[in-house]
């Protein structure tokens, strides 16, 4: 097991690794939509959803893969309204074939954001 760590993302806010690797497998934690230079929440789901998207792709980048490794991602939002805005702002970063998905509607997130997003990634 090997923990992932990059500055080019949020730090965690809590006891977790940003990711994990074990058996051929990365485990990226939840992200929420900090700005890892300022520190700021971005606005919006629209720049919220990019935020995530772009911590997600600075921890696969530090542990040297790209979202084409990512074979499974879980998003949470607080409002089921906001699925194809965040739809389609999330899709702007993959290609085909795209990876598995599950998309659950939550009461509540970290630092009241809007969504978060984890990812596993296979090397």
């Amino acid at each position: 097991m090997k923990t992932i760590q990059t500055t080019d993302a949020p730090q965690a806010i809590g006891p977790y690794s940003q990711a994990v690797e074990a058996g051929g497998f990365l485990y990226v934690s939840g992200q929420i939509p900090i700005n890892p230079d300022s520190g700021e929440i971005a606005s919006g789901i629209v720049n919220q959803t990019r935020q995530v998207m772009k911590n997600i792709e600075a921890i696969l980048t530090e542990a040297g893969l790209t979202f084409s490794n990512v074979v499974k991602f879980t998003i949470y939002t607080t409002s089921m309204d906001d699925f194809p805005t965040i739809n389609d702002t999330y899709a702007k970063f993959l290609d085909e074939p795209y990876p598995a998905r599950a998309t659950v509607e939550v009461s509540r997130l970290p630092k009241n954001v809007l969504v978060e997003i984890d990812a596993v990634a296979y090397k």
